[in-house]
């Protein structure tokens, strides 16, 4: 039997966040908006999609995710077919999703948001296999790479910055072959992004005026430190400079597939995924 109020499924991952009466303030706020509300703790990778997939078949509205972007990420890929909108609330280190679509990066006033009027907003997502990712993927950074829970713990965003250096001497040139709709890529590079949703740790767009989260279009560069062209267009493109290295270095398209020699480690929505090649 159903109420006619609102149902909102929340699932937390309780590694997301700092020292905030989360489950303090859904009540609080559910309460005071008569919404019909439900929970779900997540303790590994994985379970969240299971968790969203679950809320969705049993009627839930909305279900939104209480961590950063690969909490997010989890939502996505457990909503994506189904009838059940995704929310997002703010509880990671970047909450790089969350800034996209505009929600508040504060706790409460994004649980108030969700609960009150709100418009919905349709937003791309990739397919890749069975999954799909709603901000980007990167290839060539392997695990051990990867920014660590004890350094975001400790310098919070700036521990990306300084992982950044680290990251570019340790990562091999290799040999990248891409296809972009009907357009063959070839040749050397680092580290290959394929990016949906623009917005970076500071809220900026890393793809300036180029890109948006609701075009239908993947945007795709090469970073590679020995070609300080891709560099260069890399930073024109932030910083929203018109140049020719910004849109020579950049391809759009729908479709892709991506070799490598050897193979690589593929990211999406810093989540690793498993290696190339990838379709």
């Amino acid at each position: 039997m159903t109420t006619g109020k609102k149902r909102i499924h929340f699932v937390i991952n309780p590694a997301a966040g700092g020292d905030e009466p989360i489950l303090n303030t859904i009540n609080d706020l559910a309460n005071q908006f008569e919404i019909e509300w439900g929970a779900s703790i997540t303790h590994k990778f994985g379970e969240g999609i299971e968790f969203a997939r679950r809320a969705a078949e049993d009627g839930f509205d909305i279900v939104a995710g209480y961590g950063g972007d690969g909490t997010q990420h989890e939502i996505a890929n457990g909503l994506l077919g189904t009838d059940a909108l995704m929310g997002v609330l703010p509880g990671g280190t970047g909450n790089n999703f969350a800034k996209e679509i505009g929600t508040p990066q504060k706790l409460r006033p994004a649980v108030e948001l969700l609960c009150g009027e709100h418009n919905v907003r349709n937003v791309d997502v990739v397919k890749m296999g069975g999954m799909c990712f709603i901000l980007r993927l990167y290839v060539g950074i392997e695990p051990e790479q990867q920014t660590s829970r004890e350094d975001k713990d400790k310098y919070g965003k700036l521990a990306y910055v300084i992982d950044a250096h680290r990251k570019a001497q340790e990562t091999k040139e290799v040999n990248y072959r891409i296809t972009i709709d009907d357009e063959e890529i070839e040749g050397p590079g680092k580290v290959l992004y394929v990016v949906n949703a623009p917005t970076g740790d500071a809220g900026i767009s890393i793809m300036g005026d180029l890109s948006s989260v609701d075009d239908g279009l993947m945007d795709v560069f090469i970073l590679n430190t020995n070609d300080l062209n891709t560099i260069a267009g890399s930073i024109d493109r932030f910083l929203k400079i018109d140049s020719h290295n910004a849109k020579e270095y950049m391809r759009q398209g729908k479709e892709m597939t991506v070799h490598t020699d050897p193979d690589l480690p593929v990211w999406t929505d810093g989540e690793y995924i498993g290696r190339t090649p990838i379709a």
